[in-house]
């Protein structure tokens, strides 16, 4: 059964997570900033990460918004140093994340070729609209699906069924593509067709299922999708 619908998580996958502290950390007016970035920008994206599972596990849903700012609040403290007016233009740049450079071509090429494309991602739709428009992502995506319709975040089996309601489409028509290994790794048991992005070289998760794929970037995403 041929690909019918490219499906993409967004933070990490599309979008740069780390793009609003590199922007803040080259900005001469932040020096201090500029050194504490890198260890700001990991602890930021793992509480995020963290904060999320634990209150999918919970049953306290909340929006990835809070989520982003409770975990960039434990990251700034744990790291300390960081001047008062930086936290808010952390928060601004979130909407603003840089697509990777790639992202812009292979999705105009999956468009070509007449797939579908869509985001599904645990983040807000106030979040992902404003990636999508920074990045000038909107002519090449027919959907930005988000959790918020369902309450729960990844790796619920509910927000995955999201994609059959909107395009009516089996799980084997789906491509599903993400960088995190966890998201790929329960796509996979859902049934989807998957791709794990792995551009860290990282090993594989310890989880019941595997992504069928792995690549280092997004650039094979067409031919896979023309060819799986």
């Amino acid at each position: 059964m041929p690909i019918a619908t490219c499906v993409f998580d967004a933070y990490g996958t599309l979008f740069d997570v780390a793009a609003a502290a590199r922007r803040l950390a080259a900005d001469p007016a932040h020096p201090r900033f500029a050194e504490a970035w890198p260890r700001i920008a990991e602890i930021w994206r793992l509480k995020q990460l963290q904060y999320s599972w634990l209150r999918a596990t919970a049953g306290v849903h909340t929006d990835f918004w809070q989520v982003t700012v409770d975990a960039l609040d434990y990251a700034l403290e744990a790291v300390g140093g960081v001047a008062s007016d930086e936290r808010q233009l952390l928060l601004d740049l979130y909407f603003e994340l840089d697509a990777y450079p790639e992202v812009p071509s292979m999705l105009a090429a999956l468009k070509e070729a007449g797939l579908e494309t869509a985001i599904l991602s645990n983040g807000s739709p106030a979040m992902l609209n404003g990636a999508v428009r920074s990045a000038g992502l909107e002519a090449v995506l027919d959907e930005v699906l988000s959790v918020e319709s369902v309450g729960v975040f990844k790796p619920a089996r509910v927000v995955y069924d999201l994609v059959g309601h909107t395009f009516g489409r089996t799980p084997r028509e789906v491509l599903f593509v993400s960088s995190n290994g966890w998201d790929a790794a329960a796509a996979a048991g859902y049934g989807f067709r998957t791709v794990w992005v792995n551009r860290n070289g990282d090993p594989l998760d310890r989880l019941p299922w595997t992504p069928q794929k792995i690549a280092e970037d997004l650039r094979v995403i067409p031919e896979l999708a023309a060819t799986w």
